[in-house]
């Protein structure tokens, strides 16, 4: 594998894919490894003044499920709205969720903190939640930002704490006279230590722990000593009187945690495939460094068997790694910023919307016949202002889920400019007749087939030279080679 090869392989998988001038710069994995560190250091809130604008302007108390049990919605009752008064307060809450969605975007795209933000899209897919609060959600994003590459011991309980999470898991019902399990069952079965290492009575023990974790109207964590459950509890094999941060640090000692943690890692940053072989090494380093989170991923980018064969070209990117690929390879922006959520919403994946508490299943998933066509159509829109239609699913937990067909219909010309000099830079001492071979090296990570080679060469050669390296590009993007990684 040549250099250029290992270099797009490391941006692909620790960020969102590699620029013109990253590759033209040619440093070794190594050296480029130590920069995207260096460059992930600092941590940097997701904020500005358009997500705060909308933030603020969806603050009015929203109703809820269940109202008694959130100190945020304190006085409002369903009843108290007309359907106009509603309608707006729905509007305002979409429009701050999709104003904080095109802002992470483009913070994926464009940002030097490519490790940071990859991670935080890692554990966002990790810590699966689903709140209708604007500042709740973008609230947990931020703690899941600011703690990406720490400690995973401080990650998950300040994740535990979080309104959102509490509100999302239930905790807010989990008192010592009504225990709620679902908190607790889903820390320890999808956050931490995994199906078959506990059994249903630790479930219960820890249900009886976290209660009493709540938050206030001010949106932070408070413990309501008064619904706490006391009592002694058995746990994993220890008994006590245990809290909730007991149980986290019980969770934690268990070894099984750390394997859970990498395996998932390993599955997004490597191979759907889980290999034994590199994964129980890095767990027991893990574990060892007291869930070091930076020092894992340097451990797994760092790996020789990180560049082999079998791990380079061979994971589907999922849609928010397809979309934010094509900005930052490109330099993509969008007139109206709307279409980015159409995208989202017809590919399978929308930021701050996972389907439920397990998140996106990722791998295969990702592709069906209706996606497949999208994925191979969208440079033509992206890059050709093409015009789209979609009619889009629909959706039981989107906050507006009583849309008509014709309301999730989005048909309309996308307006879009693409920076396409930098790679000409990238080409300008290949000859003219093997640029479409040396464009698909930079652009594919799997290599191209000879028939779509042949057709790409093929399309440059009919297209006039101004447009020949726009025509290259649309059509190695267009191929099903792109949708992998």
């Amino acid at each position: 594998m040549t250099n250029q090869q290992q270099l797009q392989h490391l941006y692909w998988r620790a960020g969102f894919g590699p620029r013109p001038q990253d590759i033209a710069a040619n440093p070794n994995p190594r050296k480029a490894l130590r920069q995207l560190l260096r460059d992930a250091a600092e941590y940097q809130p997701l904020a500005g003044p358009r997500i705060q604008a909308a933030e603020m302007q969806a603050m009015t108390p929203v109703p809820t499920p269940d109202l008694r049990q959130d100190p945020q919605a304190p006085a409002l009752k369903k009843g108290e709205l007309t359907s106009e008064q509603r309608k707006e307060q729905n509007r305002q809450i979409r429009e701050a969720f999709y104003t904080m969605n095109t802002g992470w975007l483009e913070r994926m795209a464009t940002s030097p903190a490519q490790l940071r933000e990859k991670m935080t899209f890692f554990w966002h897919g990790h810590f699966a939640c689903r709140v209708r609060r604007p500042a709740a959600a973008l609230q947990l994003n931020n703690t899941i930002r600011q703690l990406a590459l720490g400690k995973f011991s401080d990650l998950l309980l300040a994740v535990s704490k979080e309104p959102a999470m509490l509100q999302f898991l239930n905790n807010q019902q989990n008192r010592k006279q009504r225990p709620n399990e679902n908190f607790a069952r889903e820390v320890m079965e999808l956050f931490t230590i995994g199906r078959g290492h506990y059994a249903e009575q630790d479930v219960k023990e820890a249900a009886r722990a976290f209660t009493g974790w709540s938050y206030d109207a001010q949106g932070q964590f408070v413990f309501r000593e008064r619904q706490h459950d006391a009592g002694p509890k058995i746990f994993l094999g220890r008994t006590g009187n245990f809290g909730g941060e007991d149980i986290l640090r019980i969770i934690l000692e268990q070894p099984h945690t750390a394997e859970f943690i990498t395996t998932k890692l390993y599955r997004f940053f490597v191979n759907d495939a889980p290999n034994p072989a590199h994964i129980q090494p890095l767990a027991q380093a893990f574990f060892r460094s007291g869930y070091d989170i930076s020092d894992l991923v340097e451990r797994l980018f760092t790996a020789d068997w990180f560049y082999d064969a079998a791990n380079v070209g061979t994971r589907i990117k999922s849609p928010i790694e397809l979309l934010a690929g094509i900005k930052r390879t490109l330099g993509v922006e969008l007139e109206d910023k709307k279409p980015l959520i159409v995208f989202q919403k017809a590919l399978g994946q929308t930021l701050f919307e996972p389907p439920n508490v397990a998140g996106w299943a990722g791998g295969r998933s990702w592709i069906d016949s209706s996606t497949l066509l999208f994925r191979l159509q969208l440079p033509q829109v992206l890059l050709r202002n093409a015009e789209i239609s979609i009619a889009l699913k629909e959706d039981e937990n989107d906050l507006d889920p009583q849309q008509t067909k014709s309301d999730r219909t989005f048909r309309q010309p996308v307006k879009a400019k693409a920076k396409l000099a930098p790679l000409g830079l990238l080409l300008a001492k290949t000859p003219e007749a093997q640029q479409p071979a040396a464009l698909s090296q930079f652009l594919l990570q799997a290599p191209i087939r000879p028939e779509n080679l042949q057709l790409v060469q093929q399309m440059a050669q009919k297209a006039s030279a101004e447009g020949r390296l726009r025509t290259m590009v649309t059509s190695l993007l267009s191929l099903p080679e792109y949708q992998l990684m």
